[in-house]
């Protein structure tokens, strides 16, 4: 167990522990009793907390929780590639390598002047990496836990390669619900989207909400920065903002795909979904140099305040 400073806030302090693989993780706290912790293995959010000490990540009981596979639930980190259409590992390698505790980087230049626990974390490939995936990259990522228990991923992917290269990116979030047959999402409304179900057919939103009862996995494309999902049990609302990723990819694997996931329980279908903000339908790419900013917040707000959220124009 040790500690870092806070490269955002230098009053604090960051707990760092390891995991029963040796593994360290790093522990953020606000002030008011929200929390989240995240591993150095994949550079993943573990887990995320509200102040009442309610979890709002899933994590699937049957996680296998040892490297190089990355752990069923939180926040895998998907890059260079999200879904299994190229011709690396499904959702890329980030999320199965051992980041950094980046500590020699200064910190981004922050919108406002609110304390957060940060930690800046980096990763760069490895001499394998560079064999299946000939492109050098530094990707440098900031997890941070504000005041009010919102949490938020900032990812920049620099170029330090002699030539461009194009990746797809993923944050590929699973939320915590009370059943997945009473949530909505709303703010995706008439978009278009490819059905991975259907070989990535194109299609358009027909209803006035998303609501589930079989398996969906698709990318609604040029999707809005804030959309929100609303847990109708929990009666709480998730919502959702991005910046530089045009998609979002809401996936459940209902019952049939559940009992097919050695990592995955039968029925916890019913208490997960993923919403993730994504670059999925096009590619980005990077010439020699240049640096790429996707960022995310999710907040947890009562269901009943959650009116005007989505007209919010402030993203992180």
């Amino acid at each position: 167990m040790g500690h870092y400073t806070n490269l955002t806030d230098p009053r604090t302090e960051l707990e760092v522990v390891r995991d029963w693989n040796g593994v360290e993780q790093v522990v953020l706290r606000s002030p008011r009793g929200a929390y989240a912790r995240v591993s150095l293995h994949g550079g993943q959010v573990l887990s995320w907390r509200n102040d009442r000490g309610e979890e709002l990540l899933f994590t699937s009981s049957k996680a296998i929780f040892k490297p190089p596979k990355a752990m069923r639930g939180g926040i895998p980190i998907c890059f260079p590639q999200f879904g299994n259409s190229g011709t690396l590992e499904q959702h890329g390698f980030a999320r199965n390598r051992i980041w950094a505790i980046d500590e020699g980087h200064p910190p981004l230049n922050q919108n406002d002047n609110s304390s957060k626990a940060s930690v800046d974390l980096i990763l760069k490939p490895s001499e394998d990496d560079l064999k299946y995936w000939p492109h050098c990259f530094e990707f440098r990522l900031r997890i941070s836990l504000s005041m009010d228990g919102d949490l938020s991923l900032v990812s920049r992917v620099r170029n330090v390669n002699g030539k461009p290269f194009s990746f797809s990116f993923g944050y590929h979030t699973y939320l915590s619900v009370s059943d997945i047959s009473e949530v909505r999402i709303e703010g995706l409304e008439t978009l278009d989207y490819l059905d991975n179900l259907s070989q990535r057919e194109r299609f358009t939103e027909q209803g006035d909400a998303i609501t589930f009862e079989s398996e969906v996995d698709r990318a609604y494309v040029g999707s809005p920065n804030v959309i929100a999902v609303l847990d109708h049990e929990k009666k709480r609302t998730f919502v959702i903002r991005k910046e530089g990723l045009p998609d979002i990819v809401v996936w459940n694997p209902w019952e049939k795909k559940s009992k097919t996931m050695v990592d995955f329980g039968d029925e916890e279908y019913k208490q997960m979904l993923c919403v993730d903000a994504a670059a999925t339908e096009r590619p980005i790419t990077l010439k020699p140099g240049e640096e790429w900013t996707g960022k995310l917040e999710l907040s947890e707000v009562p269901s009943t305040n959650c009116s005007g959220h989505l007209d919010q124009p402030g993203i992180i």
